[in-house]
Parts: C-alpha cells; sequence; structure tokens
C-alpha cells in the first residue's frame, strides 16, 4: 500500500521592503495633495512628490478610488491610534480628550470630507471596518470624561468630529500652512466650551455619526 505524497506546503510571498516603502511614500504623498488640492490632484504630480515613476503608482493602485481609499482608510487608522493613546493615559480624562482632539487636526481629518464625497464606494469593507473602530474608540474617550463630570454630556460623536473637521480646514482664500497656525488656538476654545458644567443649554440634541452619514458629511 503506498502511501500518499503530501504537496508540499505553499510559500507566502510577502512583499519585499522596498515595495512597502515605495506604497508608503505613494499614501503619504497623496494625503498631502490631498490635502493642498482636493481628490482631483493629479496621480502623476503625486507619483512626482513620492520620488516614484508613475507605473509604480499604478502598480499599487489600480485607479484613483482605490489611492483615495487608501489615503481615507490611512487617516482613519491614525486617528484611531491616537484614540488609544488617550485611552491609555491614566490621568486627566478631559486632558486625554483634548491630546486627541489636538492629534486629530494634525491628522488633516478635514480633508476626508471632500474626498468621502466623490465617486468612490462608502461602503467599502475596509472603510467599514475603520470607520467603526474610530467611532468605538473616540465614544470611549469621550464616555469616559462624561464619567468623570467633566466632559458636558449633551455632545455626541458626531458633534465633536464634525467640529474638528470644521476647524481644522483652512478658512476660503488661505493655504495650509498660514492656516494652521490658528487651528490648535481655536480648538481650545471648542474643547473650553465643551467642559462640564455646561454655562447654556445647547438647542436639537446630540448629533450622531448615523445622522452624518446620511448628511454625507461624515468620513
Amino acid at each position: 500500500m503506498t502511501t500518499a505524497t503530501r504537496p508540499a506546503p505553499r510559500k507566502v510571498t510577502r512583499p519585499r521592503a522596498d515595495a512597502l516603502r515605495n506604497r508608503e511614500r505613494i499614501v503619504t504623498a497623496a494625503r498631502e495633495m490631498f490635502t493642498e488640492h482636493g481628490p482631483d490632484a493629479p496621480l502623476d504630480e503625486i507619483a512626482r512628490r513620492a520620488g516614484v515613476g508613475n507605473a509604480t503608482l499604478y502598480r499599487n493602485f489600480p485607479d484613483r478610488d482605490a489611492l483615495v481609499r487608501e489615503v481615507v482608510c490611512s487617516v482613519m487608522d491614525r486617528t484611531a491610534e491616537a484614540a488609544e493613546l488617550a485611552l491609555a493615559e491614566t490621568g486627566d480624562a478631559f486632558a486625554a480628550l483634548e491630546h486627541f482632539v489636538h492629534a486629530c487636526a494634525d491628522e488633516r481629518i478635514s480633508a476626508l470630507c471632500p474626498m468621502v464625497s466623490s465617486t468612490f464606494d462608502r461602503h467599502h469593507p475596509d472603510l467599514e471596518a475603520a470607520r467603526e473602530r474610530v467611532e468605538s474608540l473616540v465614544a470611549e474617550v469621550m464616555g469616559r470624561a462624561v464619567t468623570a463630570g467633566q466632559l458636558r454630556s449633551d455632545v455626541g460623536v458626531g458633534d465633536l468630529m464634525i467640529a474638528v473637521a470644521q476647524l481644522s480646514r483652512p478658512p476660503a482664500g488661505t493655504d495650509c500652512p498660514r492656516g494652521d497656525r490658528f487651528v490648535h488656538r481655536h480648538l481650545q476654545l471648542l474643547l473650553d466650551g465643551l467642559r462640564a458644567p455646561a454655562r447654556s443649554v445647547l438647542p436639537g440634541t446630540a448629533v450622531t455619526v448615523g445622522e452624518l452619514r446620511q448628511c454625507g458629511t461624515a468620513a
């Protein structure tokens, strides 16, 4: 009786280190270009800024939608990491929230709004997973501050994220570097207004992320 020969285990092909570096450079350059010029920034200019050829860009991202989606996921992942860092802080819960909000501004989350309004699939599994992770973590950061009696309880995750996006967007007619010097100053004014006890009653109800999605303004 012969014993069946088992097939040799398949080797997992892993991207080379230089290929991974090229991909990271493309995503970083795209994030900068989309922030400065919007989601319609020329792909050849993105390749030039990344220091790669057009063929390398298209080998990693076959079309604009794939690149935009990767940039959006990248920003959302970095935002989630900032929330995790805030949750890891063991001191003042509101201070942790402040650190998170300022980190969000540095990630240029305001650039996500026009990108998610483009033609690509907003319900792609990668986007859904990144979105759910961010929403859950931000809710936890805010919940800790509410429990500590430091954050007013009538503010929702949607309220916070849309305010950060709006305040971190350069004013019309100004370039990004010049507008940046006002961002953290104005964010701190916002944060002071979020502290409990509240000095006034907000009109309407707390905004949820779901409501923002329905309006097409949330990532």
